[in-house]
This record gives C-alpha cells, structure tokens and sequence, in this order.
C-alpha cells in the first residue's frame, strides 16, 4: 500500500495505515512537501516504511514511481496506492483489480463508490464476540464490497471492536437471538440491493477465504441458496463425533419434513450459517416473518426455500471447533431446539402424515387386538392367557 503524506492529513493517513498494516499490507509513505511532515513521524511508529521522495516537491507521478521502485525493491507481487486518503479503502475490490489488470501499480477501489449498491455482503451475527470479531472482520473484508455486522444486544465491546476493524454495525437493544440477527442483515442487503449476502460465524469457526467459494458456486448453479458443508467433497472438519451423529439425526429429520426423501434432494448439512443468498433470496426472507428469532432459524429458512421451490446447492468448507465459546447454545438444548421445531413444522404442514397415519394405526392396531380377543373368548370359553394375565396380576394386587 502506497500513502502520501501532508500537513492536513494527520488522522486519516493514520487510520489507513492501521486498517492496511492490520490486513496484512506492507505500507509505504511518501511525501510532497519539501520539508519531512510531522504526520511522517506517526507513519514511522506505525511500522510504515518511509519512502524518500526522489526531490523536494516532487509531483504525484514522480512519486508513484518512487514507491513502487521501492515496493518492487522489497519483494511486494503489486503496489495499490491512494493519494487523497480521505475516503476509505475498499480493499476486497482493490485486491481483484490488481489481479485483474496486467499493470503492477493500480489506485486504490474506494468503498464510497460502491456502498449504496453492494455486489457482495458479508453479513455477521455477533453476540459478546468481542474477542474474536476484529479479526473475522479484517478477513472477510478482503472478499467483500461491505461487511455488516448485528450486534444482538452484546454486553462487551463487541460493536466498537466490529467498527474498528471496518464494518457497519448495526446493534440490537436486547438479545433477541440468531434468527433475529439474521433478519436484520436480510433487511439490510435487500435495503442495499446487494446481489450476494454471505452470512459468517463471529467466532472464528469459518473461514473467510471461503466466502468466494460461496459466491462462485451460486454463479455457476444460479441457486437461491448455497450452503457451506462439512459433509461434502471439498469440506475439512474436525466436529467432535457427538456432534457428527447429531447433525446426522438432525439433517435426516429435516430432509425428511421438506420432502427430501432421494438421495439427489437431500442436504448434507442442514444446520451450516455459513451460506449465501443471491438477491431474489435476500428480498424475499427480508420480508417472511415466519422466520424465529432463535437457533432454528437456519432450519426455517429451508422450509423458506422449498415452499418457494428455490434451488439449494452446497459446496464443501472449513469448520474449526478448537475456538473458545464455539456456540453459545449447549448442543443438547440445541437438539432439542431443533428437533421441536422440526416437530411442530412437519404437524402443520403435513398433519395427515404427522399425526392422521399414526393415529390410524393404533385404532387398527387396538380394533385387532379387541377382535382377538373377543373371538378367542367366545371360542374357548377362556380369556387368552396372554391377553388375561396381566389383568390377572392386577385384580390380584387389588385384592391383596
């Protein structure tokens, strides 16, 4: 990253030193001025490189030689640079013009430009993630055109922390749960009519670097709705094996209540938060109210698509569970979250099958044990000693 450096932009040459030094840039600043601005002192404590400008008063093309002399000196693959540095970077799209375009020099893409209309939205529900949402920020900032994060009513510094790495925050009052947090980043996409949302885990368990995998897929199958898996080719995971054989109970219950009885329908991994919504998608759960506030979410969203006849694709990714407070909800009350949810969904959408088909099958099943009864008794004279002895046990309990 190449800044230059003047007398009047002190706070903003040290705000984009600090975002690019905190992505991973190597930052190089310069200066016009005859005379070594004060701002340069701060660039230094920085660890910014300083850059000598060829001549006093050297004009901006002259300048933008020097630092990329110097850049390619030091071994950088590109040089992006900024001279006005009023207007924040958007280093997403900087990243993929430069690898785009043949020319090792290119100015920095800034955000202002495309933050009304986003192609790519990295959304983050976030609840007391404090300690690890900076760095969840800085990493999908690399692969997105803006990054929104729900602060869900958070008693850290969860927000503050979220804005500093670079997001948008949006803060919820109370805690109103994950599904209440997804709603908000819905509305928001569909507010911005980004053509992609992402949604990624705050807590470090996802892997930014696959957000273009994501997005990728859905280009090339053109579905609503792309899941991140642990269970497909591609997927690196080290679940815990209780885990495993939940999501395994889980994901057959929920293909089982949308209809996904072939092999070809079924989805791997039900419960993912890593997915990606195209724009059709985002607008129309932006406006479902039937979407919970809780964990279940994930699951209403399914329920959401297929009542639409959506497409759901699914590509392979990379969980970590060696993160502190991987999940704010216990796995057994998640469970049974989940499963009650499922429960319920599957009474009210399919009540003939639910609810109809077993409770005929105990009248047929009481009708026939009834029926040999009856007959066993008018042909023998005798109640059947199988079907009489409990009830002989029991009289004789009551006499006792």
């Amino acid at each position: 990253m190449g800044l230059i450096a003047t007398e009047h932009n002190e706070a903003e040459l040290v705000h984009t030193t600090l975002q690019a030094i905190r992505r991973g840039y190597e930052v190089f600043v310069t200066y016009a001025s005859e005379s070594e601005p004060e701002t340069i002192d701060l660039a230094r404590l920085l660890d910014a490189r300083i850059v000598e400008p060829d001549y006093p008063g050297a004009n901006p093309d002259s300048l933008l030689s020097t630092l990329a002399t110097t850049a390619r000196r030091n071994g950088c693959p590109g040089l992006i640079y900024q001279f006005d540095v009023s207007t924040p970077i958007d280093y997403g799209r900087s990243e993929r013009e430069l690898a785009d375009r043949s020319s090792y020099t290119i100015e920095a893409e800034t955000s202002q430009a495309r933050e009304a209309t986003p192609e790519i939205v990295v959304g983050i529900p976030a609840y007391n993630e404090a300690e690890s949402i900076a760095s969840v920020v800085e990493g999908a900032t690399n692969y997105a055109d803006l990054v929104v994060v729900v602060d869900d009513g958070s008693r850290d510094d969860t927000a503050a922390r979220a804005r500093e790495a670079g997001a948008t925050v949006i803060e919820h009052e109370y805690n109103g749960g994950y599904g209440s947090a997804l709603k908000s980043l819905f509305q928001e996409a569909a507010r911005r009519d980004a053509e992609h949302l992402v949604i990624l885990d705050a807590d470090d368990q996802h892997t930014p670097t696959d957000v273009p995998k994501l997005v990728a897929t859905q280009g090339e199958t053109d579905a609503e709705i792309v899941i991140g898996s642990r269970f497909v080719k591609g997927a690196h995971t080290d679940a815990p094996l209780y885990r495993r054989f939940g999501l395994f109970v889980v994901n057959a219950l929920t293909n089982f209540s949308i209809g996904a009885f072939m092999p070809s329908e079924r989805i791997t991994d039900t419960q993912s938060g890593f997915r990606a919504y195209n724009a059709r998608a985002i607008k129309s759960l932006a406006n479902d109210d039937d979407i919970g506030d809780r964990m279940h979410a994930s699951t209403d969203i399914l329920y959401h698509a297929h009542q639409r006849g959506y497409t759901i694709s699914e590509t392979g990714i990379t969980v970590r569970y060696d993160v502190e407070n991987a999940s704010s909800e216990s796995p057994l009350s998640h469970g049974y979250s989940l499963v009650n949810n499922i429960s319920t969904t599957v009474q009210n959408a399919h009540p003939m099958l639910s609810l109809g088909l077993p409770g005929t099958g105990s009248i047929l099943v009481a009708v026939s044990v009834a029926y040999w009864f009856v007959t066993d008794f008018l042909a023998t004279g005798s109640p059947s000693f199988l079907l009489a002895t409990p009830w002989t046990v029991i009289g004789r309990s009551f006499r006792a």
